[in-house]
């Protein structure tokens, strides 16, 4: 029987930062870029109560991350940041619990949105997201008025 688990762990502490340059890897390879993403990230943004990070556990073995860091140091919303999960454990679940957990303590830290962005070469992201009830909002961030890129809010 499969077990999952999530639990919070530092942005910068392992396994999670094995996690994040594994998903920036796949991001430079999605999007011919050297680094994946340049948006600005400072682990400390992760840390409660203004945000968290997560990794998802499948069998013992870490597979996924993701984590959420207050909106431009906002109280309101929360920003969906390294949402991740290893090519093994795709199609199991594991990205919606990921994101579930997410909402969760983000909703439990107060947040009453959760936004994130992605792009257009990340199909199976998009799909995710709509299916978890996120819609289209207005770009934002670092990325905003970048061709490709697809913004996503959700009310908690």
């Amino acid at each position: 029987m499969t077990e999952l688990s999530i639990r919070p762990v530092r942005y910068d502490a392992e396994p999670a930062r094995t996690l994040v340059l594994a998903a920036l890897a796949d991001l430079a390879v999605r999007y011919d870029h050297p680094g994946g993403d340049d948006t600005p990230v400072d682990p400390a943004e992760f840390d409660p109560p203004g945000g968290a990070f997560l990794v998802a556990w499948l069998d013992g073995r870490p597979v996924g991350c993701g984590g959420w860091r207050s909106r431009h140091g906002g109280d309101e919303a929360a920003e969906v940041k390294r949402m991740y999960v290893a090519p093994e454990a795709r199609g199991r679940g594991v990205a919606l619990a990921l994101l579930r957990a997410l909402e969760d303590s983000a909703r439990q830290a107060g947040r009453k949105r959760m936004v994130l962005e992605t792009g257009y070469r990340q199909p199976e992201a998009i799909a995710l997201y709509g299916r978890a009830g996120y819609a289209r909002i207005e770009d934002f961030g670092y990325y905003k008025g970048t061709e490709g890129v697809r913004s996503f809010g959700r009310d908690l």
